[in-house]
């Protein structure tokens, strides 16, 4: 078995303001940084991150001694035009609203469609899962996105649930288990053992 604790990255201005941050590079603010250092978390073998600042800043904080795997494709989704902007910014325009009144299944305007954007973190994902099946690591972490966690999940999460049922806060996240044996077989599922919480 493969253990995975897959995290959500500290809390960012942007994100306490409420904005869609996605490809934005921004920092951890303050009171993320002082969230995450109150933290204790298990020691794991290696640890698989995004490329973007935030994520680089919490892997840092929760696991100091771990060697970092960069993984391009867990990069958040590019909001296109919404980037760096709240529900009270866009409300008036109408590409917003068009965006809203299609389920959130219409393509950022410039950015990416749900569905690339899940593509992409899933594929992510499977490559994380090969290295740990070739190179024999059985605990590992995960400090990613939101959006990055709530794709995966909806792909393999056991028990099933949608895309919006597996969102989670800022510095939280859940404990997976793997079956090495079944995923090279083609049943590919992650089991979700445990939440991970502040």
């Amino acid at each position: 078995m493969i253990k995975i604790a897959m995290i959500r990255h500290g809390k960012t201005y942007g994100n306490t303001l409420g904005r869609y941050i996605g490809v934005t590079d921004e920092p951890l603010c303050e009171e993320g940084k002082k969230e995450l250092e109150q933290r204790t978390m298990d020691t794991v073998e290696l640890l698989f991150v995004s490329p973007l600042k935030r994520c680089l800043e919490t892997a840092d904080v929760l696991y100091p001694y771990a060697k970092q795997v960069k993984i391009p494709e867990f990069a958040e989704c590019n909001f296109g035009e919404f980037e760096n902007k709240n529900y009270q910014e866009l409300k008036d325009n109408p590409k917003y609203q068009e965006w809203i009144d299609s389920m959130a299944t219409l393509a950022f305007p410039g950015g990416e469609s749900p569905q690339q954007f899940k593509d992409r973190c899933i594929a992510g994902f499977d490559k994380m899962v090969d290295t740990c099946i070739r190179r024999h690591y059985r605990n590992v972490a995960m400090v990613v996105h939101g959006g990055t966690i709530m794709s995966i999940l909806e792909q393999y999460g056991v028990p099933q649930k949608s895309y919006y049922d597996w969102r989670v806060e800022n510095g939280c996240g859940y404990h997976l288990y793997l079956s090495e044996q079944n995923w090279k077989m083609g049943r590919r599922e992650a089991v979700v053992e445990s939440e991970i919480r502040r």
